[in-house]
Formats: structure tokens, sequence, C-alpha cells
């Protein structure tokens, strides 16, 4: 997930129109965040800089990012020495993770100078730095002082150096022999491991990408043969055309099913096969400023709800482990026949128990051929006494087994739907969707109700809407309130309500105006049912559906609990893609 310098030398290419702007506006929304606005004759566009370990990078955003009431010391340092400043040049040292902005502006005594402004994309080392005409740095982002590295020193007044640079194969300038020459000298490695060490600026997916080509699918280690050979340049030329073309660049992000964001790439990624779903931008920015804003969204939602998810899973296990303990009770209530059995043959024969026996053995005249039984007695009791504590113990047994028979059929319905809200919160899209799951939970009685906030509590989402290849409407609820306001306020009595069979998952609602909706519509309704649902990850999902006339709540039921007659059953495959397509923002 590295931003490498191939794909460095796309973000420079496009970032080559603001030469001749001037430094308009500048900004430090976070600690390793800058953001600098530049306009020309086409307008202001800001461009982000980020040294964070995980997420250096350097593009056009269009993000606009809450900025501090004080602003840092780096920020009013860069305002005083750049503010007013025209760009004069955009560099990048071969592949190099380096981009040097060159900028003219003037200096406290009115003469103009050449100051430049270095950013450093190297992971946890990257910075941003400050560098005046005699090459020294006025000051940095980061400060790197004797205490942090002994090697390179950023501090002010220091003379700037870049980072230590090892000689590798520069894809753009070095021809194919000595390509060659480098791969067949280098240790018998696996492939991708050693085009990383040879070849400067690719990434990890880059290279998993020409060993993938280079092997047809299989591991590929060196030595390679000739034939591999062959294949190996035919992929590094690929990508120096995607390099030196704009117009044959596939800008790419690439998502697990499970929606977690696991890279980009400027070319198309055949790695990964169908196990990753990739969306297409337009522009080298505009993929960096996807990605991470839905990576940061992710993570927020992430933290956001982790203490919720945390209080469900608990929940659902307290649960759980009472309605076992109910369940061996209802094992240990099976025994109540015999208790009663044994009253009656007391209550038979008193006149052959004398107090103080502490057994008696009388015939069973409940088998067919009556056999002895002995029946254990409590030495403190008279024989009457004796029969009426069989008695009372069958009936405590009876009185449980319809109570614990309650208890199970309360505690599984309680689990279900508290199954059901986790279901939710692992779909949730938005803080929104946290927010009306937690008051869900709150009317519910799970969780209490916090004091009110001076803030207004975030708008709830409309159901997730979308339209068919055939025109039809469909609605997707995104959480138990929204599944009953779909399904038994807003769809009239002829439209077609789908769910999962046995599975958790949301209602959706196919919109039929009063007809009858093609074979293909109800097809893709039910495949958006079962994406929505727990059984998304699953090969094959069964999904009922009926008339919403024939959907009903029973008194007492909790949010999104229903039932349902008069169905039909099919079975499809969840299709990220086609809830992608037919998805209507």
């Amino acid at each position: 997930m590295a931003l490498d310098g191939a794909f460095l030398h796309c973000i420079r290419g496009e970032l080559q129109p603001l030469i001749g702007s001037r430094v308009d506006k500048i900004y430090q929304p976070a600690r390793d965040t800058l953001v600098i606005a530049f306009r020309g004759y086409g307008g202001a566009q800001r461009v982000l800089f980020s040294v964070s370990a995980d997420a250096a990078r350097v593009h056009i955003t269009q993000t606009n990012p809450e900025n501090p009431a004080q602003p840092p010391m780096f920020c009013m340092l860069l305002r005083k020495h750049l503010s007013g400043g025209r760009l004069e040049a955009i560099t990048q040292d071969g592949l190099e993770r380096i981009l040097r902005f060159e900028i003219r502006s003037i200096n406290e005594l009115g003469d103009p100078v050449l100051l430049t402004l270095v950013c450093e994309l190297m992971g946890r080392f990257s910075n941003v730095i400050l560098v005046n005409e005699t090459g020294r740095i006025i000051d940095s982002l980061r400060r790197v002082d004797e205490d942090i590295s002994r090697v390179r020193l950023v501090l002010p007044g220091t003379e700037y150096t870049p980072p230590p640079r090892d000689p590798r194969i520069n894809m753009l300038t070095d021809r194919d022999d000595a390509i060659l020459n480098a791969v067949r000298s280098a240790p018998p490695l696996p492939l991708a491991k050693s085009l990383i060490r040879l070849f400067e600026g690719i990434s990890p997916v880059v290279a998993r990408e020409w060993e993938f080509y280079t092997g047809r699918g299989e591991p590929v280690s060196l030595p390679l043969t000739e034939e591999q050979e062959t294949r190996l340049l035919f992929a590094v030329h690929r990508t120096q055309a995607a390099l030196n073309d704009p117009a044959a660049r596939q800008f790419t992000t690439l998502r697990t099913k499970e929606g977690l964001l696991k890279d980009f790439s400027f070319q198309r990624i055949a790695q990964y096969g169908s196990l990753m779903v990739t969306a297409d931008y337009a522009t080298a920015c505009e993929t960096l400023d996807a990605f991470f804003a839905l990576r940061d969204r992710d993570a927020r939602l992430r933290q956001r709800s982790n203490d919720l998810l945390r209080f469900l899973v608990n929940t659902s296990e307290r649960i759980a482990k009472r309605v076992a303990n109910q369940k061996q009770e209802l094992l240990d209530c099976g025994s109540m026949e015999l208790d009663r059995r044994r009253g009656d043959l007391l209550s038979a024969n008193l006149y052959r128990i004398r107090r103080g026996d502490a057994s008696v053995t009388v015939e069973d005249f409940y088998e067919p051929d009556a056999p002895p039984v002995t029946i254990e007695l409590d030495v403190r009791l008279t024989p009457a006494q004796n029969a009426q504590y069989y008695y009372k113990k069958y009936q405590k047994a009876c009185s449980a087994k319809k109570k614990l028979t309650a208890l199970i059929e309360a505690g599984e319905q309680e689990q279900a739907y508290i199954d059901s809200v986790f279901d939710a919160l692992t779909r949730a899209e938005c803080e929104s969707d946290i927010v009306q799951l937690r008051l869900e939970l709150i009317e519910q009685g799970y969780l209490k109700e916090h004091r009110k906030s001076s803030g207004k509590p975030p708008k709830p989402m409309q159901p997730i809407h979308f339209v068919s290849d055939d025109g039809y409407d469909i609605y997707v609820g995104r959480n138990n309130r929204q599944n009953d306001q779909i399904t038994l306020k807003t769809a009239e009595k002829l439209d077609i309500w789908l769910h999962t069979q046995a599975v958790h998952g949301a209602h959706v609602i196919l919109q039929t105006n009063g007809g009858t909706p093609p074979d293909r519509t109800v097809e893709q309704a039910c495949m958006l049912a079962a994406y929505f649902s727990k059984g998304r990850d699953s090969a094959q999902v069964r999904v009922d559906y009926c008339l919403v006339k024939f959907v009903k709540k029973p008194p007492g039921a909790r949010p999104g609990m229903v039932i349902y007659s008069n169905y039909q059953t099919a079975f499809v495959t969840p299709d990220a893609d086609l809830a992608a397509r037919l998805r209507i923002e």
C-alpha cells in the first residue's frame, strides 16, 4: 500500500500544470499533514503533503480538512517564506520517492530567492523540508537530531543531503540488456523480492504483478528460463508504457470482498483474480484522494463501532450461556414423571410402610409384569408425607418445565435480535448508521442514554436505493428500525418483500407498482438480499420472497422481527459488482 516512485512519477506529471501559479494559502490541519493552495489562471488547487508513516503521499486534493485555531510553528514559517511565491519547477530524481517544489519568493529584504520544498515519502522516515538557495535547511516538519539518527541530520542551519541511494535499475532510462544482466547476476531468491531490490521506484504490488505475468500465475524464483526472461521484459515494457504515456495508465484501487482497502496502482492488477473488488479512477491524484479518504473513513467507523461490537459480542455470549444453563435444567426435569409414579406407588402401599423406614419395595403396577421396585424414603417423614414429597417434586418440575420452555424461547429470540444488530453494525457505511443502531439499543433497554451533547445527532440515512436493469426500484434497510419502516409502512401490499432464509440480513423491498416484475429483476433483488446479509461471503444463499401483504409483525416482537407466509425460495450468489452497479447514490 506504500506510494512508490513510479506512482509518484504519475503524480508529478499531474502537478506540472501548477507551474507558474502562486502560493495562496498554507495550512497544517494535523501534525503530519500540510495543505498548500496554489492559485493560477485556472483557479486554486490544494496540494496535500502527508508524512504519516502509513499514508505518506503528495497529491491534489478536493477535500477541505478542518484547521486548528492556532497554526503550528512550521506552518507559520512556511507562510513567512512561501506566501505569494511562484512555483517554478517540480522535479523528481529518477524514480526516487522524493519531489522537489522550487518556489521563487521574496525574502525580508525584498530580494527574490529560490527556495525548495523537498517532500520525502519514505514510510516512517517521510518528511517535508524547506531548503534555501544555498542548500541549507531552514526548517522541517520533522526534525531529526543525533538521538534519532547519526547518519543524516535534518535540523535548521545544517546542509541538506538527500537520503542514501543504492544503485538500482531505472526502467525509464536503462536498456533491456542492463535489466537482464542485473536479473541474471542476482542471487537465487523469489522473483518479486529480487525485483524490489533491483529496480528503483516499484512497490511490492508491481513486483508481484511482474512475477505473476512471468510465471503465468505460478511462483517464480531466480534464475529464469529464456522464456521467463522474455515474459519479464514484456511486463516491464508494459509498465514503462504506462509511465511514459498517460493514456496507457489505468488507475485502480483494490478492496477485499469484506470491504477492506488493500492497495492502489497505476496499471491493471491481475494477480488477485476475483478475490478483490476493483474501482477505477481518472487520475493519480483522484485515486489517492479517494483511497485514503475511504481508508480514513473505515478506520474512523471501526474506532466508533469497537465499543458497540464488544458490547454486542459480550451480550450474545451472556445470553447463549444463560440459555445453555436453562436447557440443562430442562433436561433435569425429565425425571418428573418418575417422581409422580413414585408418589402413586407410595400412596397405594401406605399400609406396608412404617415410619422410620429408609426404603420400601413395592410392585410397579405401571409396568405389564409389575416388577418390584425400591423407593428411597425420608426416615423423618411419615409414609403419607413421603408420598407428598414426591408429588411436590413432580409439581415443581412441571412448573419449572413450563417456565424454562418460555425462558429458552425468549432467550433464543433475544439472541437472534442481538445477532441481527451485530450484522447491521458490520454493514454500517457511515457514522449515522452507528448512531442509529446505538439509539435502537437504548430504546430496547440494552444501553443507557448518555447526557445529551450540544451538537445535533446526525440525520438518519435513507434506505439504500437500487434500480434494476429493467428499471424497478429496490430498497434495502440499513438497520432493524428501518427494516420495519420500509416493510410495514412504506411498501405497498403488492410489492415484493425479500429476506435471506435462516440468515440475518436486511429487509429488501422490490417496488412492483402493482404489476409483475421480470424474472431478471426478481433475481437481482434476491442477489441484493443475499449480499446485504450475513451470508454475503457464501457461494450460494437461500432467499425467501413473497408479497408484502403476507408479511406480519407478531405482537411485542422486537424491531426487524416479522413472520411471513405464501413465499418462494431462490438460490443465488451474492454479487458485490452488481450491488455497486445498480446502486443510486
